[in-house]
């Protein structure tokens, strides 16, 4: 198993561009399945999830072409072969529940394993399976499977149009039925809808797709279904976790650094936290610079929040540069439960933390000590990493393939503005 070895200490200078987004990018995968014609998706991330969701789209029957140099992929789904997302691939990632509504809207049957992912949390799919229940789907939940399907009397087949109000915000949830509604018979409208950035990605794919969408990007998103959907070619957005997190690294370590293609829109809240801990932050025409010339940073409370609220999954990279503020913050994570797993892992390196449930409480320390960690989820596994990029001493981070799943040449990136970065290979 690799892990990656830090030597902290340098303050980063330079630039680091920023990837396509993993979560845009595999929602727009999975809408090549309501065509027969190729969808190519262009600043497609090399990343362990896609190879995953291509191989999940490839035993459903869809060809998936890829060139990682150019960061191309062509797919085509001619027919759905296999209705069936076996639990050996769907385990590996949860967006693997996102083929479900493009299945049944295009052949009205579709079975998939309940899904996989970090364990950060119950993170149920309820929510999609009542708006595909609502949109007229029989669901069948037997054996670990979801079985799903149209009847025949229903639109010969074909789902139909719908208010469906979430109850929650689910990202998940609005994609798969904004996916099911483009080709349900009459209108459907999605009420308290998520607005993040990657589902107004979705729906412009779509909407070149042919689809009819209006509203995407605010809480209430209306489809009118239409016949049939052609193929396309469309432009993935910045990745904006991945954005954030590079925004911190020089922030925690001091030192200036231009992330090249990143968009203020996709982290406006995250800019605004960090200027409050008297970090500068500007967008430039290249990207968004950001600044500290090793000044003292100023502690921030903040909660966890939908789109445009505090990203959760920018949570464990701002409490790691939390820990060695000068004061106390308190940070409220109101998305998952059980998302503070790398609060432990950060005390090993000298953090001052308290959990109680929901809350943590950081206390920030002089400096942070160099020590061996390891990575419990995606997003903790970038915040060992920030925080071995401050940290006196050596930093061992270990379970890397975490990481893999949504940063791609992550040392490669850090190490061309200064760190001492390196990952070992497990050759076992």
């Amino acid at each position: 198993m690799d892990k990656i070895v830090i030597k902290g200490g340098n303050p980063l200078n330079g630039t680091i561009p920023v990837s396509g987004s993993k979560n845009a990018c595999l929602p727009l995968m999975t809408a090549a399945l309501l065509t027969d014609q190729p969808v190519t998706l262009t600043n497609v991330p090399n990343l362990a999830d896609m190879n995953t969701m291509g191989e999940l789209l490839n035993s459903l029957g869809a060809t998936v072409e890829r060139d990682a140099d150019t960061h191309r992929m062509t797919l085509r789904a001619e027919r759905i072969r296999t209705p069936l997302a076996h639990y050996d691939i769907v385990r590996k990632m949860r967006a693997s529940i996102l083929v479900l509504g493009p299945m049944l809207a295009r052949d009205g049957a579709g079975t998939v394993s309940l899904p996989g992912g970090c364990a950060i949390g119950a993170r149920p799919v309820d929510l999609h399976l009542k708006g595909l229940e609502a949109m007229g789907a029989v669901l069948d939940l037997r054996d670990g499977y979801v079985h799903a399907s149209v009847p025949r009397s229903l639109n010969g087949g074909r789902l139909r149009g719908v208010s469906f109000r979430f109850p929650v915000v689910s990202v998940g949830a609005t994609e798969n039925l904004l996916m099911a509604a483009t080709l349900a018979k009459g209108t459907t409208r999605l009420v308290n809808a998520a607005q993040e950035p990657e589902i107004t990605d979705l729906a412009d794919c779509l909407i070149s797709m042919g689809a009819q969408i209006e509203g995407a990007g605010t809480s209430t998103i209306e489809i009118q279904g239409v016949d049939a959907l052609s193929g396309t070619e469309h432009a993935v957005i910045a990745d904006r976790i991945e954005l954030g997190s590079f925004m911190i690294a020089p922030a925690i370590t001091g030192g200036d650094v231009t992330i090249t293609g990143g968009k203020m829109f996709l982290v406006e809240t995250l800019a605004e936290a960090l200027r409050a801990a008297d970090i500068l932050v500007e967008e430039t025409n290249a990207g968004i610079r950001v600044t500290r010339n090793n000044g003292s940073i100023k502690p921030v409370s903040f909660t966890t929040e939908p789109f445009p609220g505090f990203a959760t999954d920018l949570q464990a990279q701002m409490m790691a540069l939390m820990t060695i503020a000068d004061g106390v913050s308190v940070i409220d994570e109101n998305i998952f439960e059980n998302r503070f797993m790398h609060a432990p892992e950060l005390t090993r390196m000298g953090a001052d933390i308290a959990v109680d449930g929901g809350r943590a409480t950081v206390t920030g320390v002089s400096g942070l000590r160099g020590a061996p960690v390891m990575a419990t989820d995606l997003r903790a596994s970038i915040s060992l990493l920030l925080a071995g990029l401050a940290a006196e001493g050596e930093t061992s981070v270990s379970r890397v393939y975490h990481l893999d799943r949504g940063y791609e040449r992550v040392e490669d990136k850090l190490r061309a503005c200064g760190a001492n970065i390196e990952r070992i290979k497990d050759d076992a």
